[in-house]
Parts: C-alpha cells; sequence; structure tokens
C-alpha cells in the first residue's frame, strides 16, 4: 500500500481532538462500559444523552484520566487518558455535576487563584487570568464575594469559569443544568456555546433530553453501558414517533368519533387525529414531522371547531429517546 508521502492527493482525516475506541469498563462484576466508541472534532459540542446509570459518567472520568479503562482507549488532541497525567490536565477543563468543590470562605476569585497555581501558575497571572475568566461568565461584579453568599447558579458558572483557568482544548460538563432554572441553564449553554465557536471540543452530558435541539452539534446515547445511537440531532429525532398534542376542541353539533371523521379530513396530510378516553371533546393529533402546528391548527378551525386547548404530549426528541432506550438491544 502506497504510503501519504507517494500518495499526493491523499488527504490525512484529521485527528479527533476527544476519541474513545471500544472503551470498556468493568467493577467487579458490573459492565458500566461496553465497547464505547465516539470522537468529537474541534468546535463541535457532542452531547452524552442517557438514563441514571447508563455509564455517562463512567466515560467522562475515563477521558479526564481518573478511570483506566478494562479495555480499549480514550484520549484527548492524541494523548492518551492512561499515562500522561501532566500533559492531560494541560489540555482539559472539567465542569463537575455537584458544585462542592470550592472553598466557601474564600471569595470567587481567591478560588480562582488557588486552582490557577495547581495549575502551575504564577501568581500575578492566576489571578490576571481568574479575573478574565470571571468576567467572562458574568461573575466580575461578585469575584470578591465570599462563594458562601453565591447562589447555585452563581456556583455553576463559577465552576466553568475554573475549567477555562488554562483555556482547555477540550471541555467536559457533567451535567450543568439538571438542577438549574431555565434561565441559568439557558445562560450556561450559551457560555459553553461561545467556547465552541473558538474551537475548544466539547462533551456535555446531560438526562435533559430536549436541551439538545439547537445546542449539541451531535449526540451518543448510552444505555446501559451500550452505545444505541450516534448522530445528528435530526436522525437521533428520526427514531421518535410522530410529533402529538392533546387537544381540547369544541363544535356545536359534533364530538367524539363523528367529529375525529370531519376533523381527519381536514388535515389531509399533516398528520392523524385519534379520539381518548379522556371526554368527547378531547383529542390526540400526531402531525408529520415536516407539518407545522400552525397550519393544522387553522384547517380544524375552518372545519368549524373552536381550540379551547393544546397541550405537547411529548417532544420529539424525547420520543427518539425513550424508543431506543427501553429496547434491550442496541439500534
Amino acid at each position: 500500500m502506497a504510503d501519504q508521502a507517494s500518495n499526493p492527493g491523499h488527504i490525512a482525516e484529521p485527528t479527533p481532538a476527544i476519541e474513545a475506541r471500544g472503551v470498556s469498563r468493568r467493577f467487579g462484576d458490573k459492565l458500566a462500559l461496553d465497547d464505547v466508541s465516539l470522537a468529537v472534532s474541534r468546535g463541535q459540542i457532542h452531547a452524552l444523552l442517557g438514563p441514571n446509570g447508563a455509564g455517562k459518567t463512567t466515560l467522562l472520568r475515563t477521558f479526564l484520566g481518573l478511570i483506566e479503562p478494562s479495555s480499549g482507549r480514550a484520549a484527548v488532541m492524541g494523548v492518551d487518558s492512561v499515562g500522561s497525567p501532566v500533559a492531560l490536565r494541560r489540555l482539559i477543563g472539567f465542569v463537575p455535576a455537584g458544585d462542592r468543590s470550592f472553598y466557601l470562605r474564600l471569595s470567587g476569585l481567591e478560588n480562582l487563584i488557588f486552582f490557577g497555581r495547581l495549575h502551575g501558575m504564577p501568581r500575578r497571572r492566576a489571578k490576571e487570568r481568574a479575573l478574565e475568566v470571571l468576567e467572562t461568565v458574568g461573575l466580575a461584579d461578585a469575584a470578591r464575594k465570599s462563594v458562601s453568599v453565591y447562589s447555585h447558579g452563581m456556583q455553576k458558572r463559577l465552576g466553568l469559569a475554573r475549567a477555562l483557568l488554562i483555556d482547555p482544548a477540550a471541555l467536559f460538563v457533567d451535567e450543568a443544568t439538571h438542577d438549574l432554572d431555565p434561565e441559568a441553564a439557558d445562560n450556561c449553554r450559551n457560555l459553553v456555546s461561545a467556547l465552541a465557536a473558538r474551537g475548544t471540543a466539547v462533551v456535555w452530558t446531560t438526562q435533559r433530553v430536549d436541551e439538545v435541539r439547537g445546542f449539541a452539534d451531535r449526540v451518543t446515547l448510552l444505555a446501559q453501558g451500550r452505545v444505541r445511537f450516534t448522530g445528528t440531532v435530526p436522525e437521533l429525532m428520526a427514531h421518535a414517533l410522530p410529533r402529538r398534542y392533546l387537544l381540547h376542541l369544541q363544535n356545536g353539533g359534533l364530538s367524539g368519533e363523528g367529529a375525529r371523521g370531519v376533523l381527519s379530513h381536514a388535515l389531509g396530510g399533516l398528520g392523524s387525529i385519534f379520539t381518548t378516553a379522556e371526554d368527547s371533546d378531547h383529542y390526540l393529533l400526531a402531525l408529520r414531522e415536516d407539518a407545522p402546528l400552525g397550519d393544522a391548527l387553522a384547517k380544524l378551525r375552518e372545519a368549524g371547531f373552536q381550540l379551547i386547548g393544546c397541550r405537547d404530549e411529548r417532544s420529539g426528541v424525547e420520543e427518539a429517546f425513550l424508543a431506543l432506550t427501553r429496547d434491550e438491544e442496541p439500534a
């Protein structure tokens, strides 16, 4: 086989910023990870999705060099997770799920200076960098306040600031938003998106299945330690059932099954509608993936029905998540 030098037309594939190849990990008789592979490019947000006990945190700890795989290989920027702890720490930022890893009596600035010094920074540079990242995460005004008075969301942002101290090539985020209010969770995702836009490779673990839409570039779904799916969010949603909505409709003369025929005809090819056991005025609307809800509701109104209420039964991403994790065998 000709090598690259003798084949000038050959373009080498770029080395993934974060890569797992056939990683398995046993804890006694329990197989926590079973032949897991994934690759994350620079500037990419890769969501690691799965229920409790799926193996997400175990895989993260393997990348961080905290757990040695039973078999396979994990690497960051080509540096093996086993045997190169110093080189690995220079590449990685980590945001843990909990927020109990700070000294509460110290200020946010003092905490970051301390962690900067642990990374080998001179004190002056550690302070400069701490102030920079506190500004980045919106904590400049609270920099000199004791962490004990920080809200939960502020401590999460401080955790992200700590991960950014070394300007990491790879960022690992473990369940960052599971206990945050919607605004704080959105702020956290926006900060991570901005980092990815500057070239940082991100692995983001979550159980909040709907947050990957519009945020993650790719998704790997784990269940019982095995990869059930890897691909884009639209590809994940292809595994979902049609979008479903519970409608409360009223018509002066029609209800129940009698109304369903009229409604189905009005919808045309946009979807299907079914009666429910709840009562004669409630219907389940199943839309095609590309069908706008507004168009469907307009057709139902044109058919003489008044819309009293509309409730999203379950998101497409959540449907896909359940479809891929309820089976025992990988998809």
